[in-house]
């Protein structure tokens, strides 16, 4: 099992940045990717930005060129810098971590509990 806490949301005027951060705890060592994505009210959840036990990183793009995602090894923290927010990122952010199964490629995701980022106008 994998355990996620996240942090750092509220509100946050337009144009303005937040950073979350999500601990990890539990069998980290089988993670191969950890990952921020939200939930808008009424909207799928989709993917934010991702991060690869290698460092390797992507960002989808309503968020690309705003967003930076990191880890910290020491601490077992992934981080999500957000700049220039606005209205429309206003959502529940939650952090992922997916672990690979096997070779083809079966995975299974963890989930924190989400922390809302609200962008006024």
């Amino acid at each position: 099992q994998v355990q996620l806490v996240e942090s750092g949301g509220g509100l946050v005027q337009a144009g303005g940045s937040v950073r979350l951060s999500c601990v990890t705890s539990g069998k980290t060592y089988n993670v191969n990717t950890f990952g921020w994505y939200r939930q808008a009210p009424g909207k799928q959840r989709e993917v934010v930005a991702t991060i690869s036990s290698g460092g390797n990183t992507n960002y989808a793009d309503p968020m690309k060129g705003r967003i930076t995602i990191s880890r910290d090894n020491a601490k077992n923290t992934v981080y999500l810098q957000m700049n220039s927010l606005k209205p429309d990122d206003t959502a529940v952010y939650y952090c992922n971590a997916r672990a690979i199964l096997n070779v083809e490629g079966a995975y299974r995701d963890f989930w924190g509990q989400g922390t809302q980022v609200t962008v006024s106008s």
